[in-house]
């Protein structure tokens, strides 16, 4: 130490971390007035910086304060007036390698500056040079990045490799970190119950993908509509907007249970403005019990035709009169919507119309009954002649 005006004036070495302000900037070099020292620093422009630049005010001002490291020193007339030559680059890189550890180990995220587009993806300054590859920029594929430069970005550290000064950054998963965790949001949101409105992404033979805000739900090809499905294309189209009950949430497994039939009118909702007793319908049989028979007269409507009302005449099994498959006319004898019940008789339109027929027989048109009995009168009285 030399002792100066009662001041302790400090001589540097190599290694050392030295204060100082910009007094002057050239060409290819920054001139320092090094704190607490006669010594003169200098900062040559390679040293300024971790990225590549083009003149030495890209990174610094006149007076600025700066921290830099000695990386040489050449003696001057006297040991204590020696030029010191110093890395601005070398202090930052130390102190963004400390932090990018932290923030790798901790996967916090913070925003950095795109300084450059190179091939490949995007540079920005981290205390050294941080990479952004071009497929972690964004989720999607991004085709042209000068709209970049410039441009903070919120980023994550996924790689870091510091013998080969390699640092890796991602905006993507921030992105993905976000959508995430706004799913998770939607998902907690989700009740059993609620009527949603959702899109239809993808169509498979078991059923379809509804997307309802971020994340798909299934649709299993039972829950479709209240009539049976061939298969799911014969309902919906992907693209088509659709509405949609929802069954059951798993948040645990990521999976939400979707129903598009139980969002529709059901089949026998208003059945009662549609039919009433006495009424004659046409429908399908669609099965066969020992009991009686049930006949589809409406899509997902099905009457019970008791096996007493199938004949007039007395049969053991509805097999005997029916077969499934048929179409046959039968009357309504009871309709109760609310307990989704409607009972008919095939019996009951047979008679009808039998006697219907039986009754046409004896009923002749007037003038044909007044000529018969005519005819009868002028046969006996020619009898009576003769």
């Amino acid at each position: 130490m030399v002792e100066d005006m009662n001041l302790e004036v400090k001589v540097y070495k190599v290694g050392d971390i030295v204060q100082g302000k910009v007094v002057k900037l050239e060409d290819k070099q920054v001139l320092v007035d090094i704190e607490g020292s006669k010594q003169s620093g200098i900062i040559p422009i390679s040293e300024l910086s971790s990225l590549h630049i083009e003149k030495t005010s890209d990174a610094v001002s006149v007076g600025d304060e700066i921290t830099a490291k000695v990386k040489k020193v050449e003696e001057g007339t006297n040991e204590e007036e020696g030029l010191l030559i110093l890395s601005k680059k070398a202090v930052d890189a130390d102190r963004a390698w400390e932090e990018l550890e932290r923030k790798f180990a901790s996967g916090e995220t913070f925003d950095v500056v795109v300084k450059d587009i190179v091939k490949g993806g995007l540079v920005a300054d981290v205390g050294i040079r941080g990479f952004i590859p071009a497929s972690l920029v964004e989720p999607h594929f991004v085709e042209d990045f000068s709209d970049y430069k410039d441009r903070p970005l919120a980023v994550k550290v996924v790689e870091l490799d510091r013998e080969k000064n390699r640092v890796i950054l991602s905006h993507r998963a921030v992105i993905e970190q976000e959508q995430e965790e706004q799913r998770k949001q939607a998902f907690r949101r989700l009740e059993p119950g609620q009527v949603l409105e959702g899109t239809v992404r993808r169509i498979a033979d078991f059923g379809v993908f509804v997307d309802i805000g971020g994340f798909d739900g299934l649709v299993h090809i039972s829950q479709l509509s209240h009539t049976r499905v061939a298969h799911p294309s014969d309902v919906v189209q992907e693209g088509e907007k659709v509405k949609v009950k929802v069954l059951s949430v798993d948040e645990e497994h990521g999976r939400i249970s979707l129903s598009i039939k139980d969002a529709l009118p059901g089949p026998w909702e208003g059945i009662g403005e549609k039919i009433a007793p006495g009424d004659v319908v046409t429908g399908k049989v669609k099965r066969l019990v020992p009991f009686g028979a049930f006949v589809e007269i409406f899509p997902g409507v099905e009457g019970l035709v008791h096996i007493s009302q199938i004949s007039n005449k007395r049969i053991g099994t509805p097999h005997e009169a029916l077969k499934e498959g048929e179409e046959v006319k039968a009357k309504v004898l009871e309709v109760n919507e609310a307990e989704h019940r409607i009972s008919l008789s095939i019996r009951e339109l047979t008679e009808e119309v039998a006697a219907e027929e039986d009754y046409s027989q004896y009923t002749k048109p007037s003038n044909e009954s007044k000529g018969f009995q005519l005819g009868e009168v002028i046969g006996e009285q020619l009898k009576k002649l003769k």
